[in-house]
């Protein structure tokens, strides 16, 4: 990891280096000083659809230029946009030799393709550029380099779509927002405004010993435009996408590997295939195109059962040391209050690795944890079990008998997870996967559970695995094996029931996509505030799609501890760790008082009553950074939902999305009646603190 930091560090100063003239082109507006579509932004060196424009310039530099709107918006200068890095230079520009345009159909439909070849020095670029009909936000980027000299080329680093984004000069308030998926110990916000200074590398390998991975995309958007950019590739990556704000009117963005190779004679390399997106609003639009274009390779989201759209309560609350009794003594509560889930969480196993029963809490072995299951099945629930793949504490059975299962660091140590003091097992290994199918088999099938609650943040991403005992073919293999090793526990487990729930918590890291197929329920997983509830929402709305339930995890972590509207605002499934006071010696967030228990009742009631988990959230309706206040919408059938935020608001608040109709504005919360409006566009007056839920019901 070292040497990679250090390789990054190099290409970093050396990029920066090289596209310190990156600005030449502009004028003091920050618009460029050669019209778009003129001089060396030449037709032949263009592609575009309706919504987006590429140009390329004769040293096959680039700019991006918006096309929506009412006249087309530069968002960035020309620039070496594509690169590669050595070891003590970079090359940033590729004299034009050649162009070529084509018409092309493959799985993302039929589109447009420019190709461009450039030279500098022994070294040819060869650039690819596809835009397709069904796509026209997205511009497709293929990008092979050549040596063509007589002696081997050493190259550090590539980079693919290093752009600088420009904002207005009047802008008050944040200049951009931003949308970063990097995985980090901190657990910071996925989306959040930029500050000048501010730099995130968002590494998708580990950026800890136990945190990496997220979903290859970044995006920053302004007020009027948003750029984004990522790979296309049908696995994770071992990739950069760097986002900084160099100054208070400047936006740097870009995606870039530091995988060093040699390029002998003769030799070529592709980097992955990119892309550059552009929109209007926030970056939700970018992400659900995304799912699209990803569907077109084979991706499809799982099916839930309608039984995941139940309200959750889990034992979390009595922690590791639970007892069977108190779980026990707990149902009656929770079966009056509404819920329809009982989760088991950690605490019901010997340790990390055997994931045997703890024989102090089930004294008689399986019989104990059937009974279990059974009382909470008679109450009427459904039950869930905790579990966390991969991990294996040192003295655990399971080490001891197979040594070979854990995954190497390049020194030869085993990789830790620091949460549950264990260490990682290989995800490519054979017996690694083989062990947890059946162990999936088990808790499904000999126990009676429902479902899983697979948890931890170490299930996000893995390193590479240096372990001779697997044959990997690259240390890498770990890293991209660890989706078709969720598969397999996914699949087992809808094999033994058809209609089992697969919960996935990474505990504060930024999902990668490429597990998302193979789990049926999203979490904000540790939110660190009510914000993450509704963006995480927001964003695995985009990736997922409406028929896999958002749980907006337990309603403890939220502010307040009690703050139900966020989960039911953004359409998620309400859940909670409440323990019963009497049954506790200490005391905390999570006991049950009389007035919790008052305010619990009345939002079960609003969740069963509304399922707003089962609707259709409309993501692209208002900007979660520049909009004010915050806003969120559900469609329902012919009914819309709003949910707005604030600390305190006092003012118009727009209703967007209506049609041409008259609505009923209800705050069905406090069931107050705010009149009538009259759609498409209409809005209201309105003060509240921290949360304002509107019904809109047509008449």
């Amino acid at each position: 990891m070292k040497r990679t930091r250090a390789i990054a560090l190099t290409c970093y100063v050396l990029l920066a280096l090289a596209s310190s003239g990156w600005n030449s082109g502009q004028d003091n507006s920050g618009q460029s000083a050669v019209p778009a579509g003129t001089g060396n932004a030449a037709t032949d060196l263009q592609i575009q659809s309706s919504v987006l424009r590429i140009e390329f310039d004769h040293k096959l530099h680039s700019q991006v230029v918006a096309l929506f709107g009412a006249k087309p918006k530069l968002l960035t200068p020309f620039s070496a946009s594509e690169t590669v890095t050595g070891v003590d230079r970079t090359w940033s520009e590729f004299m034009l030799s050649s162009s070529r345009r084509e018409h092309v159909t493959d799985a993302f439909g039929a589109g447009e393709r420019l190709s461009l070849t450039g030279q500098a020095g022994d070294l040819r670029k060869k650039i690819a550029v596809t835009i397709y009909a069904d796509f026209p936000s997205i511009a497709i980027f293929d990008v092979e380099y050549s040596n063509q000299g007589a002696s081997p080329l050493i190259v550090r680093c590539w980079t693919n779509h290093q752009y600088l984004l420009t904002s207005p000069a009047s802008m008050r308030g944040p200049a951009f927002w931003s949308y970063q998926s990097g995985s980090y110990e901190k657990r910071p916000d996925w989306v959040l405004p930029l500050r000048t200074g501010f730099r995130q590398e968002n590494y998708l390998g580990m950026n800890a010993s136990d945190y990496g991975g997220g979903t290859p995309i970044i995006d920053v958007w302004r007020k009027d435009a948003g750029l984004a950019v990522g790979h296309m590739e049908p696995g994770p990556r071992l990739i950069s996408l760097p986002i900084s704000m160099p100054d208070a009117r400047h936006a740097r963005l870009a995606v870039r590997s530091t995988r060093e190779r040699t390029l002998e004679p003769g030799e070529s390399f592709h980097t992955l295939r990119t892309f550059v997106s552009v929109h209007q609003g926030d970056y939700f639009r970018t992400l659900t195109e995304y799912r699209r274009l990803m569907m077109r390779q084979g991706f499809q989201m799982p099916l839930a059962p309608d039984s995941a759209f139940g309200a959750i309560w889990c034992a979390w609350g009595y922690g590791r040391s639970v007892q069977l009794k108190q779980v026990y003594d707990t149902l009656p509560t929770v079966k009056k209050m509404g819920f329809s889930w009982v989760t088991l969480d950690d605490g019901w196993q010997n340790n990390y690795g055997d994931w045997a029963l703890d024989p102090k809490k089930f004294p008689h072995g399986d019989a104990d944890m059937k009974a279990l299951v059974d009382r909470i099945h008679e109450e009427g629930f459904k039950a869930q079990l905790w579990w966390s793949p991969l991990s294996a504490v040192p003295d655990s059975q399971l080490l001891k008998d197979h040594p070979d299962f854990v995954l190497l660091n390049p020194d030869g140590s085993k990789r830790k997870i620091s949460w549950w003091n264990s260490f990682y097992m290989c995800p490519a290994d054979r017996g690694v996967g083989e062990y947890h199918k059946a162990l999936v088999r088990k808790i499904l099938g000999e126990w009676g559970f429902d479902g899983l609650k697979l948890d931890g943040q170490h299930m996000n991403a893995v390193p590479p695995c240096y372990n001779p005992a697997h044959h990997h073919t690259r240390p890498e293999d770990s890293v991209e094996a660890l989706p078709e090793f969720f598969r397999e526990i996914y699949e087992t487990a809808r094999s033994v029931k058809p209609d089992a729930l697969v919960e996935f918590c990474p505990c504060g890291t930024a999902y990668s996509f490429f597990t998302m197929p193979h789990f049926n329920m999203s979490v904000a997983s540790d939110p660190e505030s009510s914000f993450q509830i509704r963006s995480k929402g927001k964003t695995l709305k985009a990736l997922m799609g409406d028929d896999v339930p958002y749980f907006g995890d337990h309603v403890e972590l939220s502010d307040g501890a009690i703050d139900f509207a966020s989960t039911v605002g953004v359409g998620g499934v309400v859940g909670t760790q409440f323990v019963l006071p009497n049954l506790v010696q200490e005391h905390g967030k999570s006991d049950l008082t009389p007035e919790r228990q008052r305010v619990f009742e009345k939002w079960l009631h609003i969740y069963k009553d509304k399922m707003l988990s089962r609707g259709e959230y409309l993501g692209d309706l208002y900007d979660i950074g520049f909009d004010r206040p915050e806003a969120h919408v559900v469609r329902k059938g012919d009914e819309m939902y709003y949910a707005f935020f604030a600390r305190h608001w006092s003012g118009p608040i727009q209703l967007r999305g209506l049609q041409d109709r008259t609505y009923r504005i209800v705050d069905y919360v406090n069931n107050r009646d705010l009149g009538r409006i009259h759609g498409p566009q209409a809005g209201i007056t309105a003060e509240f603190d921290k949360h304002l839920l509107l019904e809109a019901q047509p008449e």
